[in-house]
Protein backbone atom coordinates (compact mmCIF):
# COMPACT_ATOMS: atom_id res chain seq x y z
CA UNK A 1 0.00 0.00 0.00
CA UNK A 2 1.38 3.49 -1.14
CA UNK A 3 1.46 6.44 1.14
CA UNK A 4 -0.01 9.61 -0.09
CA UNK A 5 0.83 12.63 0.73
CA UNK A 6 -0.85 15.82 1.32
CA UNK A 7 -3.12 16.83 -1.38
CA UNK A 8 -3.14 20.59 -0.70
CA UNK A 9 -0.89 22.74 -3.62
CA UNK A 10 2.49 22.72 -3.51
CA UNK A 11 3.02 26.76 -2.54
CA UNK A 12 0.51 26.10 0.46
CA UNK A 13 2.73 23.35 1.82
CA UNK A 14 5.93 25.24 1.63
CA UNK A 15 4.14 27.81 3.47
CA UNK A 16 2.95 24.98 6.48
CA UNK A 17 6.24 23.53 6.56
CA UNK A 18 8.51 26.54 6.73
CA UNK A 19 6.06 27.82 9.50
CA UNK A 20 6.66 24.66 11.43
CA UNK A 21 9.84 24.62 11.31
CA UNK A 22 10.60 28.22 12.35
CA UNK A 23 8.59 27.15 15.19
CA UNK A 24 11.22 24.95 16.25
CA UNK A 25 13.74 27.87 16.97
CA UNK A 26 11.67 29.00 19.91
CA UNK A 27 12.86 26.30 22.35
CA UNK A 28 16.45 26.15 20.48
CA UNK A 29 16.41 30.34 21.67
CA UNK A 30 15.55 29.54 25.02
CA UNK A 31 18.60 27.08 25.86
CA UNK A 32 17.51 23.14 26.53
CA UNK A 33 16.95 23.17 30.10
CA UNK A 34 14.18 26.68 30.41
CA UNK A 35 12.95 24.46 26.83
CA UNK A 36 12.61 21.08 28.93
CA UNK A 37 10.88 23.29 31.70
CA UNK A 38 8.10 24.72 29.75
CA UNK A 39 7.48 21.86 27.49
CA UNK A 40 6.78 19.76 30.67
CA UNK A 41 4.74 22.53 32.07
CA UNK A 42 3.01 22.27 28.83
CA UNK A 43 2.75 18.73 28.86
CA UNK A 44 0.88 18.74 32.46
CA UNK A 45 -0.95 21.68 31.44
CA UNK A 46 -2.51 19.64 27.86
CA UNK A 47 -2.98 16.76 29.76
CA UNK A 48 -5.23 18.08 32.36
CA UNK A 49 -7.56 20.11 29.87
CA UNK A 50 -11.45 18.98 29.56
CA UNK A 51 -11.24 17.91 25.99
CA UNK A 52 -8.59 15.36 26.72
CA UNK A 53 -10.18 13.59 29.37
CA UNK A 54 -11.11 10.28 27.14
CA UNK A 55 -6.98 10.24 26.42
CA UNK A 56 -6.45 10.51 29.76
CA UNK A 57 -9.36 7.96 31.02
CA UNK A 58 -7.97 5.52 28.56
CA UNK A 59 -4.71 5.92 29.81
CA UNK A 60 -5.48 5.59 33.43
CA UNK A 61 -7.04 2.12 32.07
CA UNK A 62 -4.11 1.03 30.33
CA UNK A 63 -2.47 1.39 33.90
CA UNK A 64 -4.99 -0.50 35.87
CA UNK A 65 -3.98 -3.37 33.35
CA UNK A 66 -0.44 -3.31 33.67
CA UNK A 67 -0.27 -1.87 37.47
CA UNK A 68 -3.39 -3.28 39.03
CA UNK A 69 -2.07 -2.50 42.71
CA UNK A 70 -1.29 1.22 42.16
CA UNK A 71 -3.94 3.69 43.76
CA UNK A 72 -5.77 5.65 41.80
CA UNK A 73 -3.91 8.43 42.26
CA UNK A 74 -0.80 7.37 41.57
CA UNK A 75 -2.47 5.78 38.12
CA UNK A 76 -3.72 9.36 36.91
CA UNK A 77 -0.21 11.07 37.73
CA UNK A 78 1.73 8.36 36.13
CA UNK A 79 -1.10 9.63 33.12
CA UNK A 80 0.08 13.20 33.25
CA UNK A 81 3.87 12.07 33.49
CA UNK A 82 3.14 10.70 30.27
CA UNK A 83 2.38 13.89 28.42
CA UNK A 84 5.12 15.58 30.55
CA UNK A 85 7.74 13.54 28.94
CA UNK A 86 5.80 13.48 25.22
CA UNK A 87 5.85 17.31 25.51
CA UNK A 88 10.09 16.55 26.71
CA UNK A 89 10.33 14.61 24.13
CA UNK A 90 9.21 17.21 21.71
CA UNK A 91 11.97 19.68 22.51
CA UNK A 92 14.58 17.37 22.79
CA UNK A 93 13.92 16.17 18.78
CA UNK A 94 14.40 20.24 17.76
CA UNK A 95 17.69 20.06 19.41
CA UNK A 96 18.77 16.40 18.71
CA UNK A 97 20.94 17.46 15.46
CA UNK A 98 22.28 20.32 17.46
CA UNK A 99 22.96 17.80 20.09
CA UNK A 100 23.70 14.56 18.53
CA UNK A 101 26.55 14.68 16.88
CA UNK A 102 30.05 13.16 16.24
CA UNK A 103 31.72 15.59 18.33
CA UNK A 104 29.30 15.88 21.23
CA UNK A 105 27.08 12.94 21.33
CA UNK A 106 28.95 11.06 24.08
CA UNK A 107 28.39 14.01 26.56
CA UNK A 108 24.21 13.47 25.79
CA UNK A 109 24.20 9.84 25.39
CA UNK A 110 25.59 6.90 27.72
CA UNK A 111 26.25 3.66 26.61
CA UNK A 112 25.02 0.51 28.96
CA UNK A 113 26.77 -2.97 28.43
CA UNK A 114 25.81 -3.26 24.90
CA UNK A 115 29.44 -5.05 24.20
CA UNK A 116 27.15 -7.94 22.66
CA UNK A 117 25.04 -5.44 20.08
CA UNK A 118 28.20 -4.00 18.55
CA UNK A 119 29.69 -7.48 18.32
CA UNK A 120 26.85 -8.50 16.14
CA UNK A 121 26.82 -5.10 14.39
CA UNK A 122 30.51 -5.47 13.41
CA UNK A 123 30.94 -8.47 12.32
CA UNK A 124 28.20 -7.32 9.81
CA UNK A 125 25.49 -10.23 10.72
CA UNK A 126 21.93 -9.47 9.52
CA UNK A 127 20.78 -7.75 13.06
CA UNK A 128 17.13 -6.00 13.80
CA UNK A 129 17.30 -3.38 16.57
CA UNK A 130 13.50 -3.18 18.22
CA UNK A 131 12.38 -0.24 20.76
CA UNK A 132 8.79 1.00 21.85
CA UNK A 133 7.74 4.01 22.36
CA UNK A 134 9.47 4.74 25.65
CA UNK A 135 12.33 6.64 26.23
CA UNK A 136 13.29 8.43 22.78
CA UNK A 137 13.01 6.16 20.50
CA UNK A 138 14.68 8.21 17.84
CA UNK A 139 17.79 8.66 19.97
CA UNK A 140 18.51 5.14 19.18
CA UNK A 141 18.56 5.44 16.11
CA UNK A 142 21.03 8.63 16.10
CA UNK A 143 23.22 6.96 18.67
CA UNK A 144 23.96 3.91 16.38
CA UNK A 145 24.69 6.11 13.18
CA UNK A 146 26.88 7.56 15.54
CA UNK A 147 29.01 4.81 15.71
CA UNK A 148 29.61 4.70 12.78
CA UNK A 149 26.68 2.27 11.61
CA UNK A 150 24.99 3.32 8.73
CA UNK A 151 21.44 1.94 9.44
CA UNK A 152 18.06 2.30 8.04
CA UNK A 153 15.31 2.89 10.66
CA UNK A 154 10.97 2.41 9.69
CA UNK A 155 9.02 5.44 10.40
CA UNK A 156 5.47 6.49 9.19
CA UNK A 157 5.98 9.63 6.53
CA UNK A 158 4.35 12.93 7.57
CA UNK A 159 1.75 14.16 5.22
CA UNK A 160 3.40 17.36 4.30
CA UNK A 161 5.61 16.14 1.70
CA UNK A 162 8.54 19.19 2.06
CA UNK A 163 8.08 19.18 5.82
CA UNK A 164 8.70 14.87 5.15
CA UNK A 165 11.73 15.75 2.85
CA UNK A 166 13.47 17.76 5.27
CA UNK A 167 13.39 15.15 8.00
CA UNK A 168 14.59 12.17 5.84
CA UNK A 169 17.44 14.69 4.74
CA UNK A 170 18.20 15.56 8.41
CA UNK A 171 18.49 12.18 9.10
CA UNK A 172 20.55 11.11 6.60
CA UNK A 173 23.43 13.52 7.01
CA UNK A 174 23.78 11.44 10.41
CA UNK A 175 23.91 8.10 8.68
CA UNK A 176 20.27 7.37 9.05
CA UNK A 177 18.11 6.24 6.37
CA UNK A 178 14.23 6.14 6.80
CA UNK A 179 12.60 3.69 5.32
CA UNK A 180 8.60 4.46 5.09
CA UNK A 181 6.46 1.85 6.65
CA UNK A 182 4.30 1.61 3.60
CA UNK A 183 7.82 0.28 1.62
CA UNK A 184 9.34 -1.56 4.30
CA UNK A 185 8.30 -4.88 2.81
CA UNK A 186 10.23 -4.22 -0.16
CA UNK A 187 13.36 -2.11 1.19
CA UNK A 188 14.24 -3.47 4.61
CA UNK A 189 15.41 -7.35 3.08
CA UNK A 190 17.07 -5.43 0.68
CA UNK A 191 18.98 -3.46 3.24
CA UNK A 192 19.41 -6.53 5.46
CA UNK A 193 21.11 -8.57 2.49
CA UNK A 194 23.66 -5.76 2.82
CA UNK A 195 24.40 -5.83 6.22
CA UNK A 196 22.94 -2.76 7.14
CA UNK A 197 20.71 -3.29 10.30
CA UNK A 198 16.84 -2.03 10.54
CA UNK A 199 15.65 -0.37 13.46
CA UNK A 200 11.49 -0.79 14.46
CA UNK A 201 9.58 1.08 16.79
CA UNK A 202 7.09 -2.32 17.37
CA UNK A 203 4.67 -1.60 19.78
CA UNK A 204 2.27 -0.73 17.76
CA UNK A 205 -0.85 -2.57 17.17
CA UNK A 206 -0.91 -5.22 14.80
CA UNK A 207 -4.83 -5.32 14.19
CA UNK A 208 -7.32 -8.23 14.21
CA UNK A 209 -4.62 -10.69 11.91
CA UNK A 210 -1.57 -9.70 13.69
CA UNK A 211 -0.07 -12.33 16.27
CA UNK A 212 -1.75 -12.12 19.62
CA UNK A 213 1.18 -12.40 22.50
CA UNK A 214 1.34 -11.48 26.25
CA UNK A 215 1.95 -7.80 27.63
CA UNK A 216 1.22 -7.31 30.73
CA UNK A 217 -0.44 -10.52 31.55
CA UNK A 218 -2.92 -9.71 28.27
CA UNK A 219 -3.10 -10.62 24.72
CA UNK A 220 -2.22 -7.93 22.47
CA UNK A 221 -1.87 -8.00 18.76
CA UNK A 222 1.42 -7.65 17.10
CA UNK A 223 3.03 -6.86 13.85
CA UNK A 224 4.21 -10.53 11.75
CA UNK A 225 6.58 -8.45 9.82
CA UNK A 226 9.92 -8.26 12.63
CA UNK A 227 9.14 -12.22 13.16
CA UNK A 228 9.04 -12.72 9.58
CA UNK A 229 11.99 -11.17 8.84
CA UNK A 230 14.36 -12.60 11.43
CA UNK A 231 13.51 -16.15 10.18
CA UNK A 232 14.26 -15.35 6.69
CA UNK A 233 17.57 -13.41 7.22
CA UNK A 234 18.48 -15.77 10.28
CA UNK A 235 18.97 -12.61 12.21
CA UNK A 236 19.77 -11.60 15.36
CA UNK A 237 17.50 -9.38 17.01
CA UNK A 238 18.08 -6.57 19.24
CA UNK A 239 16.01 -5.12 22.24
CA UNK A 240 17.07 -1.49 23.59
CA UNK A 241 16.19 1.56 24.44
CA UNK A 242 17.19 5.09 24.97
CA UNK A 243 15.77 5.90 28.78
CA UNK A 244 16.18 9.56 30.26
CA UNK A 245 18.09 9.21 33.45
CA UNK A 246 16.56 10.68 36.60
CA UNK A 247 18.07 13.49 38.66
CA UNK A 248 21.05 11.91 40.26
CA UNK A 249 20.81 8.75 39.10
CA UNK A 250 24.05 6.87 36.85
CA UNK A 251 23.85 4.89 33.95
CA UNK A 252 23.06 1.45 35.73
CA UNK A 253 20.25 2.94 37.65
CA UNK A 254 22.50 2.48 41.05
CA UNK A 255 25.26 4.83 42.51
CA UNK A 256 28.00 3.44 40.06
CA UNK A 257 28.47 3.88 36.60
CA UNK A 258 28.44 0.55 34.23
CA UNK A 259 29.14 2.34 30.75
CA UNK A 260 31.38 1.96 27.84
CA UNK A 261 33.06 4.28 26.05
CA UNK A 262 34.09 8.28 27.77
CA UNK A 263 32.84 9.45 30.79
CA UNK A 264 30.47 11.98 30.07
CA UNK A 265 31.87 15.99 30.98
CA UNK A 266 29.64 17.73 33.83
CA UNK A 267 28.02 19.62 31.79
CA UNK A 268 26.17 16.54 30.79
CA UNK A 269 23.70 17.53 33.29
CA UNK A 270 22.34 20.56 31.16
CA UNK A 271 22.22 18.30 28.37
CA UNK A 272 19.66 14.89 27.91
CA UNK A 273 21.28 12.54 29.68
CA UNK A 274 20.13 9.33 28.28
CA UNK A 275 21.59 6.01 28.62
CA UNK A 276 21.47 3.34 25.80
CA UNK A 277 20.36 0.27 27.64
CA UNK A 278 20.41 -3.04 25.89
CA UNK A 279 17.28 -5.17 27.57
CA UNK A 280 17.52 -8.57 25.27
CA UNK A 281 19.69 -9.83 22.42
CA UNK A 282 18.57 -13.13 20.70
CA UNK A 283 19.23 -14.88 17.26
CA UNK A 284 18.40 -17.87 15.28
CA UNK A 285 19.85 -20.73 18.06
CA UNK A 286 16.92 -19.57 20.86
CA UNK A 287 14.45 -20.04 18.11
CA UNK A 288 14.94 -23.10 16.25
CA UNK A 289 14.04 -25.14 18.36
CA UNK A 290 10.88 -24.00 19.29
CA UNK A 291 7.16 -25.73 18.38
CA UNK A 292 6.06 -22.46 17.12
CA UNK A 293 8.84 -19.77 15.62
CA UNK A 294 6.96 -16.71 14.89
CA UNK A 295 5.58 -16.62 18.10
CA UNK A 296 8.72 -17.00 20.04
CA UNK A 297 9.84 -14.30 18.51
CA UNK A 298 7.04 -11.82 18.51
CA UNK A 299 6.27 -12.98 22.02
CA UNK A 300 10.06 -12.38 22.82
CA UNK A 301 10.32 -8.77 21.77
CA UNK A 302 7.26 -7.89 23.31
CA UNK A 303 8.36 -9.60 26.84
CA UNK A 304 11.52 -7.27 25.98
CA UNK A 305 9.50 -4.09 25.64
CA UNK A 306 6.84 -4.81 28.48
CA UNK A 307 10.65 -4.60 30.46
CA UNK A 308 11.39 -1.37 28.73
CA UNK A 309 8.43 -0.21 30.35
CA UNK A 310 8.72 -1.14 33.55
CA UNK A 311 12.20 0.29 34.14
CA UNK A 312 10.85 4.03 33.53
CA UNK A 313 7.07 3.85 32.95
CA UNK A 314 6.56 7.36 33.37
CA UNK A 315 8.53 7.45 29.72
CA UNK A 316 5.94 5.56 28.35
CA UNK A 317 3.08 6.52 26.28
CA UNK A 318 -0.02 5.22 28.01
CA UNK A 319 -2.68 7.06 26.13
CA UNK A 320 -2.22 4.83 22.92
CA UNK A 321 -4.80 1.93 22.17
CA UNK A 322 -2.14 -0.67 23.42
CA UNK A 323 -4.80 -3.45 23.35
CA UNK A 324 -7.30 -2.19 20.94
CA UNK A 325 -7.67 -5.27 19.09
CA UNK A 326 -8.72 -8.40 19.87
CA UNK A 327 -8.06 -12.48 19.31
CA UNK A 328 -10.85 -14.13 17.02
CA UNK A 329 -11.67 -15.93 19.81
CA UNK A 330 -12.59 -13.00 21.94
CA UNK A 331 -14.24 -11.42 19.35
CA UNK A 332 -16.27 -14.94 18.01
CA UNK A 333 -17.09 -15.53 21.92
CA UNK A 334 -15.41 -18.82 22.54
CA UNK A 335 -13.68 -20.61 24.56
CA UNK A 336 -9.77 -19.62 24.56
CA UNK A 337 -8.12 -22.09 22.26
CA UNK A 338 -6.56 -24.92 23.17
CA UNK A 339 -3.42 -24.44 20.37
CA UNK A 340 -3.32 -20.77 21.81
CA UNK A 341 -2.48 -21.83 25.50
CA UNK A 342 0.38 -24.35 23.93
CA UNK A 343 1.81 -22.12 22.41
CA UNK A 344 2.07 -19.50 25.00
CA UNK A 345 2.74 -22.33 27.83
CA UNK A 346 5.85 -23.58 25.63
CA UNK A 347 7.58 -19.67 26.28
CA UNK A 348 10.36 -20.28 28.37
CA UNK A 349 9.72 -17.76 30.52
CA UNK A 350 6.16 -18.72 30.69
CA UNK A 351 4.97 -20.15 34.21
CA UNK A 352 1.36 -21.88 34.75
CA UNK A 353 0.09 -19.64 37.01
CA UNK A 354 0.90 -16.33 34.73
CA UNK A 355 -0.76 -18.53 31.89
CA UNK A 356 -3.86 -19.22 34.33
CA UNK A 357 -4.33 -15.63 34.36
CA UNK A 358 -3.49 -14.35 30.70
CA UNK A 359 -6.78 -16.68 30.17
CA UNK A 360 -8.67 -15.30 32.87
CA UNK A 361 -8.30 -11.89 31.64
CA UNK A 362 -9.18 -13.20 28.04
CA UNK A 363 -12.09 -14.58 29.40
CA UNK A 364 -13.19 -11.47 31.15
CA UNK A 365 -12.33 -9.42 27.89
CA UNK A 366 -14.65 -11.88 26.14
CA UNK A 367 -17.66 -11.39 28.49
CA UNK A 368 -17.18 -7.14 27.88
CA UNK A 369 -17.51 -7.63 24.29
CA UNK A 370 -20.23 -9.70 24.33
CA UNK A 371 -22.00 -7.46 27.53
CA UNK A 372 -21.28 -4.61 24.64
CA UNK A 373 -22.50 -6.14 21.97
CA UNK A 374 -26.23 -6.97 24.07
CA UNK A 375 -26.40 -3.45 25.00
CA UNK A 376 -25.83 -2.69 21.27
CA UNK A 377 -28.40 -4.56 20.52
CA UNK A 378 -30.62 -3.40 23.16
CA UNK A 379 -29.88 0.30 22.08
CA UNK A 380 -30.72 -0.23 18.53
CA UNK A 381 -34.01 -2.14 19.27
CA UNK A 382 -35.91 0.56 21.20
Amino acid sequence: MAFKHSTLPMWLQDGISGALRSTITLPLSMGLRPAVGVGRGAGRLFATLPFNKRHIRRAVQNLDIAYPDWSPERKREMAIASYEHLMQLGVELAYTPRLVNHDGWSRQVRLGDVSGALTSLLRGEPCILVTGHCGNWELVGYTVSMLGFPMQAVYRPLDLKPLDNWVRESRQKRGLTLVSKFGAVRELPEGLQRGVPAGLVADQNGGDYGVFVPFFGRLTSTYKSIGILAMQFNATVICGMARRLKPGERADGTNTIAMIGPTPNDDSRDGMNYVIELVDQFGPSDWESQPDRLYYITARYRRSIEKMVRRSPEQYLWMHRIWRSRPPHERKDRDFPAALQEKIRALPWMTEPDLQAIIARSDEDRRMIREKEDHGFRIAGQ
